[in-house]
């Protein structure tokens, strides 16, 4: 016994210097980003996040400032541990969502949804916040540096919501052994402590992690939602297609249901309104990100989960029950500390 309790001091004290770097740079015991999932990540599950010792993230989304304002005000009354906002790009008062957040003392910006503009990061900075960004090749990791970025999110393809091309595995292996200069957080996919300690040794600084999340006690969506996320398994969390490739939209991965193939139909209506010459580009496309928004909140707040978007991961097979942020944090760490655990407690291979 004392052998095993050994092991297992040992072993947390490695998972501790694993990620030693994205503890730090975040100010938390655990270095672990809350993924921002929009109308999930509020005040409730940030500050549970948090106090459980994680680095829980606001998910600014479509809000506009002054709803961002009462919504940072709301979970700096609820938690005195630091936490983050994620700002999209794209949104059209960006400038004024970033003075939110400086006004706010935010600590961390995370930036998502495109390739942010260097004087949005310059801006950030000379106000005292952490900017972390989204690469999703290596190149554009290393321009983001070069722009200021003081960490980076490398998202594969298995996380749930909008996604990119390039699966967990292959991002992590392209992109950590090559950036040394920032920490860099992991997501997609990830479930289990185990997953977490194999990016770490990858040389991740810490990950993220949402779709576990969303089944937590303190987490606002519908039961209706949490149960759906129960019953699914890996395979049912399936990106959207695209009908037209001369018409670009960004896939979400979400549980396959009546809105997911109703999406199909919104995308032809909207390009054709397009080709007719009745909207541009970028409106046609903001068109069907507010599809996305109001189907979301249609499942996640309404409980509708037949007609609204169900956004999952990969990762949704995993979960298994309704838990508290706690013991859902301490059960990944459980499982990590285990497995370093495990491999001082093996025999050594006969040779």
């Amino acid at each position: 016994m004392s052998g095993m309790a050994g092991n297992a001091g040992v072993a947390e004290a490695q998972l501790d210097a694993l990620w030693r770097r994205g503890r730090e740079f975040l100010g938390c015991r655990y270095a672990i980003l809350g993924g921002a999932m929009s109308w999930l990540s509020e005040q409730h599950l940030v500050a549970a996040i948090s106090d459980a010792g994680g680095f829980g993230v606001i998910a600014c989304g479509a809000m506009d400032p002054s709803m961002l304002d009462e919504e940072i005000a709301a979970t700096q009354e609820k938690t005195q541990k630091p936490f983050g906002v994620n700002l999209i790009t794209m949104h059209p008062a960006l400038d004024d969502l970033i003075d939110v957040c400086i006004n706010r003392r935010v600590s961390h910006v995370v930036l998502a949804g495109g390739l942010p503009r260097k004087n949005a990061i310059d801006k950030l900075k000379e106000q005292g916040a952490k900017v972390v960004c989204f690469a999703p090749t290596l190149g554009v990791a290393k321009k983001l540096i070069r722009s200021g970025a003081d960490a980076l999110v490398i998202e594969g393809f298995e996380a749930g919501g909008h996604i990119g091309p390039v699966s967990t595995a292959v991002l992590a292996q392209e992109i950590l052994p090559h950036i040394v200069e920032v920490p860099v957080f992991v997501a997609g996919g990830i479930g289990r402590g185990e997953a977490l300690v194999m990016y770490l040794e990858l040389g991740a600084s810490g990950c993220q992690i949402g779709t576990r999340f969303v089944c937590a006690t303190e987490c606002i969506a519908h039961d209706n939602f949490k149960q759906a996320f129960i019953r699914a398994s890996a395979r049912d969390a399936v990106p959207s297609v695209q009908i037209d490739p001369q018409f670009p939209v960004i896939p979400v991965r979400a549980l396959n249901n009546a809105a997911a193939k109703d999406f199909s139909r919104v995308q032809l209506e909207v390009i054709e309104r397009h080709c007719n010459g009745e909207m541009g580009l970028k409106e046609a496309q903001l068109e069907i990100e507010h599809y996305w928004a109001g189907a979301l909140k249609k499942a996640v707040i309404d409980g509708d989960i037949e007609n609204g978007s169900i956004m999952a991961g990969q990762s949704v097979g995993m979960v298994k029950e309704v838990q508290t942020t706690q013991e859902i944090i301490e059960e990944l760490m459980v499982q990590g500390v285990s497995l370093l655990a495990s491999r001082g407690s093996r025999e050594p291979a006969v040779p």
